[in-house]
């Protein structure tokens, strides 16, 4: 008999606050204005994983024209 391992393929707020190291609050305003892109499945808001990196890679890219 084999073992399938089935990978998450979303996450939901409070993992991408602690992945992110934000509080829950910051991260539920950043998803409600679209800064990090969500779905709403029924009552709860699902996300991604490459929209968290989406997110990063525009805050990383912000930080360097700012630098510049």
């Amino acid at each position: 008999m084999t073992t399938t391992s089935i990978t998450r393929k979303w996450h939901t707020t409070a993992e991408v606050a602690e992945m992110l190291g934000f509080g829950l609050s910051k991260t539920k305003a950043l998803v409600l204005s679209g800064e990090i892109r969500s779905v709403k499945v029924g009552r709860n808001r699902r996300i991604l994983p490459a929209w968290v990196d989406e997110y990063v890679n525009r805050c990383v890219s912000e930080t360097e024209e700012w630098a510049a």
